[in-house]
């Protein structure tokens, strides 16, 4: 079988990789030239803003005009659909306005705290607001990342089957942490509803032993396979830092990348295609994670990049 193996990276504006001035080069500042500067390095990205803001249309049209025909963007839904908290400052007008005197009392917000006509248009929002990406053939997936306490049960099975109704006929990739659902006895029914609800199992490389954690199981539910690899910081995994970027301080070696090649090799024969992601976003070490995979794999980093034949 003939798949296509796209490594990139989880960011391409985070704060310490800009400040560190090895990946851009001078006089490459504003955020068009960024994009269009990675997306020459590059064929696929993540786009991890969209799960602290609901994504935009316009930004959408953006990135389509600022990247090669064949660039990828998988993009992280938006934390009240996964069951993660959204402060309150931080929710849109109009979101603030659909909770219950209750929930305004509180820091946080959830998705059981809104309406089901407010979740209703936050499904919407992004149908409208990805549309663009699709219709140029550049959304990979859309990736819903569960936390912790989105723990394996029959209600929550029951809303991992609803998605693709949700958002019907795109690529939809989940990936869980902990919740049990990759525990030993519970992984071949995890991936089974995976199979049969059409959505791509997201594979992880993180710190294991804790709440958060998932086993290192690769596996294909899909035609599309993923990897994110998030480093193995454990000192950080679990810590309330001051960034995001610090949590996942790492830098893989390269006897760590050889690691994955023989799997990453044979997803690459049981799908269509294989996304590897760095989500070890400090400074440019996912960049060069990244670069360093893909020569291990012997696949281009360029936008170009034509299929492997394995």
């Amino acid at each position: 079988m003939s798949a296509r193996i796209l490594v990139g990276s989880c960011s391409w504006t985070d704060p310490t990789l800009i400040a560190s001035g090895r990946f851009y080069p001078q006089g490459v500042t504003s955020a068009e030239a960024r994009l269009r500067y990675y997306a020459a390095q590059f064929p696929i990205v993540e786009v991890d803003s969209t799960y602290y803001a609901p994504p935009s249309e316009r930004n959408s049209e953006l990135w389509v005009a600022r990247t090669p025909e064949g660039f990828v963007f998988n993009v992280k839904a938006y934390a009240l659909l996964t069951g993660h908290p959204t402060r309150l400052e931080r929710l849109p007008a109009w979101l603030r306005e659909a909770l219950p005197a209750e929930a305004l009392a509180k820091k946080n917000a959830y998705r059981k705290d809104l309406g089901e006509d407010a979740v209703e248009k936050l499904w919407e929002l992004h149908r409208r607001a990805l549309a663009p990406l699709a219709e140029a053939g550049k959304l990979g997936a859309v990736l819903f990342q569960f936390p912790p306490w989105f723990v394996s049960s029959a209600a929550n099975a029951a809303y991992v089957r609803e998605l693709p109704q949700r958002l019907p006929g795109w690529t939809l990739a989940v990936e869980f942490r902990g919740g049990g659902w990759m525990d030993r006895q519970a992984a071949a029914g995890t991936l089974s509803l995976l199979e049969e609800a059409g959505l791509a199992y997201v594979s992880v490389d993180e710190p294991q032993g804790f709440r958060s954690s998932t086993p290192a199981t690769v596996a294909a539910t899909a035609p599309l396979a993923i990897m994110r690899l998030h480093g193995r910081n454990a000192s950080t995994w679990d810590a309330k830092t001051k960034v995001a970027s610090d949590r996942f301080k790492y830098l893989y070696a390269d006897d760590e990348l050889q690691e994955w090649v023989p799997q990453l090799r044979e997803l690459a024969r049981q799908t269509q295609a294989v996304h590897v992601l760095f989500n070890n976003n400090y400074e440019d070490w996912g960049m060069r994670n990244a670069r360093r995979m893909a020569q291990l794999l012997g696949v281009e980093t360029g936008p170009s990049q034509a299929a492997l034949d394995l």
